[in-house]
């Protein structure tokens, strides 16, 4: 990942209309581990948003802050945002200087659109598989794939899945005793492997 400093600083993108579990199944096992991980929640407007249930969580920094890994959660507002230039540019500029940028469902379209899948592999929500497929230029999109880790790119399909990739992500990270610790603490059982996908 190209940092070693712990706790590793996680930046989440909230947008109006995020899916919540996209941002708290993951937030749930990261935060779980605070001597491990620093989440952070950032917006273009800096305050409450509101996600795609109504749910408002307050972010309260900027979008472009140093992190070393990036979360970009998927939801309805997806499909403004990835006609937003001004979004995308600042979404670009930030996840190239990342180390590490994942994404959970249709967040993988703003990804590709940001041109930050180009050369690599990903997927993406299943019942918005043809929709987010269409976004980037040169992204090997993977159809049956619970989740795709590609070099520094982690892609997870539809909503819960981003579960299983941020336990496989920790396992890859921390070791599998730290995953297989955390998943134990809040009672959670994950697919640890990532071409079992019974959505596709």
């Amino acid at each position: 990942m190209g940092a070693d400093r712990l706790p590793r600083r996680v930046g989440v993108v909230l947008f109006e209309g995020f899916e919540p579990l996209d941002v708290f199944g993951p937030v749930e096992i990261l935060g779980s581990l605070p001597d491990r991980y620093a989440v952070s929640f950032h917006a273009s407007n800096p305050g409450a948003v509101a996600s795609a249930v109504g749910v408002r969580v307050d972010a309260p920094e900027p979008l472009g802050r140093e992190v070393d890994i990036l979360l970009v959660p998927g939801g309805a507002g997806t499909r403004a945002l990835v006609e937003d230039e001004e979004f995308l540019g600042r979404l670009a500029e930030w996840g190239r200087r990342t180390p590490m940028v994942v994404s959970v469902c249709t967040g993988s379209a703003l990804l590709a659109a940001a041109g930050l899948l180009d050369g690599y592999r990903a997927t993406s929500n299943k019942r918005a598989f043809g929709w987010a497929s269409g976004f980037g230029e040169q992204v090997e999109w993977v159809h049956r794939a619970r989740w795709v880790e590609d070099r520094d790119r982690w892609t997870s399909s539809g909503v819960a899945a981003g579960m299983d990739m941020t336990a496989a992500l920790v396992r890859r990270l921390d070791g599998e005793q730290v995953a297989d610790d955390v998943c134990r603490r809040i009672e959670l059982t994950v697919q640890r492997d990532p071409t079992v996908d019974d959505f596709a």
